[in-house]
């Protein structure tokens, strides 16, 4: 490798592979795990909360392996659904989520008939995210997909008056993580440089997944949850990762939605992706086109993403 590789946000030398690869080559013992946290270590890899990203560089580290620039030590266990990567990883199949009876009684009335509505973050509530995990796999049409790195994950519920044994409904959920890397329509709605896109991409959030369960037919219901979370996800993202968020965006396919919640929500359409995947480096891969749609946080985003 003759210049630096731009992995995971993050520039890796070629003397930070001769580290890695002296590594792997001294400490044969050495697990995956203690690899990444050794590495995050080393780099002082941390979020504004202080957490060491471990999680990040053994992504960073199992793209490497990808690319064939490293070998990493073997697995010692299966990836949980939280440590997968999808994209890279997908020969080793699907993680297997639980699939779980649902109550797909049919739940029709106005927005205003539901009672006790109540909108959840549960990124770190097991149970909870076992639960988003498995509607999403059954019923959106990407599936659940996995985490990786930053994210929170949103539970919708409602508690009817006088439901026998106080039985919550689930009524939708959403998960919010790490921004695309590029995208032009959103870079240049920005107006930020390369450096400055590099350096703040942390404060963008992506809506990677949004579902109202089919059986749901309440009007309103997805624009009245997209505003109760903007109005949270920042203050939910400080209180866990220790920074704020600025700006979130969606993708929306176009072949499928019209993005009608977003845009009752005041999101912002500010264009169409091109129709490639981000693995798509000969540009012959074609995707389905999808609107992206923009929420800013604030009036001074701009401001705080090109400081």
């Amino acid at each position: 490798m003759s210049a630096n590789l731009m992995v995971q946000g993050r520039l890796v030398s070629e003397l930070d592979l001769e580290v890695i690869r002296r590594w792997t080559e001294q400490n044969p013992g050495w697990s995956r795990r203690h690899l990444s946290q050794v590495l995050a270590t080393h780099w002082e890899w941390r979020n504004g909360a202080g957490q060491l990203k471990d999680m990040a560089a053994r992504t960073l580290l199992l793209k490497l392996e990808q690319h064939g620039l490293i070998a990493l030590p073997p697995r010692r266990q299966k990836p949980t659904n939280r440590m997968r990567l999808p994209a890279l990883l997908s020969q080793a199949g699907a993680p297997s989520i639980e699939p779980r009876l649902w109550n797909q009684s049919s739940i029709e009335c106005s927005l205003a008939q539901l009672k006790g509505l109540e909108v959840s973050e549960v990124s770190q509530a097991p149970e909870a995210r076992r639960e988003v995990a498995s509607v999403l796999s059954q019923f959106h049409y990407l599936g659940f997909g996995g985490t990786v790195g930053e994210n929170l994950q949103y539970l919708v519920r409602d508690l009817p008056a006088g439901r026998q044994g106080g039985q919550c409904r689930l009524l939708g959920c959403l998960i919010f993580g790490a921004a695309a890397w590029k995208c032009q329509a959103r870079d240049q709605f920005i107006g930020w440089s390369a450096e400055e896109r590099l350096r703040n991409l942390g404060w963008i959030a992506n809506n990677s997944r949004f579902l109202i369960p089919p059986w749901v037919r309440v009007p309103h219901l997805a624009s009245w949850v997209l505003g109760q979370v903007s109005h949270r996800l920042s203050g939910d993202w400080q209180a866990k990762y220790g920074h704020p968020i600025v700006l979130l965006e969606s993708f929306v396919q176009r072949d499928r939605f019209q993005g009608i919640a977003y845009r009752a929500a005041n999101w912002t359409r500010v264009g169409a992706t091109a129709g490639r995947t981000r693995q798509d480096c000969h540009r012959c891969i074609r995707a389905p086109v999808k609107d992206i749609y923009l929420y800013a946080l604030g009036r001074s985003f701009r401001e705080a993403l090109r400081a």
